[in-house]
């Protein structure tokens, strides 16, 4: 599946395109298809009625589990909200979350989302490179809530909130 988020067009003619390419290959590999699935958006129309099967709505996980929790990134008063799969982050318009700031790349890193809740941040070769709470990352990196990602001079937190139970509604009778 081709995930228009991953494209390469902004790199034509560079050095870094190659690189591009493979950080987007292992990108994808990282995903699998339990994460993908998860992650509807990227469904076409036929895709997402067969997906419907499981009584799920649109936009929210067939997991359980998954539908517990709130993921996000904070970046002062702004609050950037993460879904299941792939979140790519950079400057371009099409990304999850938007970074206007020249520093940071058109496409310069993603966290991944997996089913089974586990996170990880991916630098999708960047010029200036991703910090995880201060260290650049050579690899995918395992995400933690309160983790800070740097992007240049944007400092980005990485936070996992357990959503309120439902109330239970009890028939009267």
């Amino acid at each position: 599946m081709s995930d228009p988020r991953l494209h390469s067009l902004h790199l034509e003619g560079q050095p870094r395109r190659d690189s591009f390419r493979a950080a987007r290959q292992a990108l994808q590999a990282a995903c699998g298809s339990q994460t993908l699935a998860g992650d509807l958006r990227l469904l076409d129309d036929e895709e997402r009625l067969g997906a419907s099967t499981v009584a799920a709505p649109p936009g929210v996980s067939p997991n359980p589990i998954a539908n517990r929790f709130t993921f996000y990134l904070k970046d002062g008063t702004n609050i950037y909200p993460l879904h299941l799969g792939l979140n790519s982050i950079g400057r371009l318009p099409d990304n999850d979350v938007i970074i206007r700031d020249e520093c940071v790349s058109r496409r310069h890193c993603a966290v991944v989302i997996h089913s089974d809740l586990r996170c990880e941040l991916h630098d999708v070769a960047s010029k200036n490179g991703t910090l995880l709470n201060g260290k650049k990352i050579p690899s995918p990196t395992k995400l933690q809530s309160g983790d800070q990602i740097t992007l240049c001079n944007r400092r980005l937190t990485f936070h996992i909130a357990e959503a309120a139970p439902e109330p239970i509604v009890v028939p009267a009778g």
